[in-house]
């Protein structure tokens, strides 16, 4: 997100995420087998390319608007919590949770999130989409670890979320 807390620009851009060389991605996505996108997010995702799912991962698309037919190489859903509840029943990685905004705001508020990372680009947008859609229940965060990746001055930091 960007320094003020944007995920996205005012018309949706991105092209101000900085990709910094010593983030190991490859790693990062290794522990994931599962996607969660919002409509807007797996629609950004779609227009960049051929379908919207990421190879080797299910996906999995959140929306009251969506058709299945809609949805190709996904799952269609409009309930996170019961979907994450299927999806916990079987063997797997960890679950992201890609893109933010109201998705986010939704699974913080069913208490169905259990770490937050965050990567703080430092740029001020001004205005944009939101990381978190207001209003959003009051969540409690520990930090478990912070990275500091010198060549783009971006911060990374991990979050366990608090329950009780």
């Amino acid at each position: 997100m960007s320094l003020d807390g944007y995920i996205a620009g005012p018309q949706g851009e991105f092209d101000w995420i900085v990709h910094d060389p010593d983030v190991d991605f490859r790693a990062l996505m290794a522990s994931f087998d599962t996607m969660f996108m919002g409509r807007k997010t797996y629609e950004a995702v779609r227009a960049m390319g051929p379908g919207g799912a990421m190879t080797g991962m299910k996906s999995y698309v959140f929306s009251r608007t969506l058709q299945q037919k809609d949805c190709e190489g996904a799952t269609l859903s409009d309930d996170p919590a019961a979907t994450l509840a299927a999806v916990r029943k079987s063997q797997g990685r960890d679950i992201w949770l890609f893109g933010g905004g109201s998705l986010f705001r939704s699974c913080l508020d069913a208490g169905i999130v259990d770490t937050v990372e965050i990567a703080i680009i430092p740029v001020v947008l001004g205005a944009g989409l939101p990381m978190i859609l207001p209003p959003a229940s009051r969540t409690r965060l520990r930090l478990v670890r912070h990275r500091i990746y010198e060549k783009t001055g971006t911060v990374w930091l991990d979050y366990a979320v608090v329950r009780g």
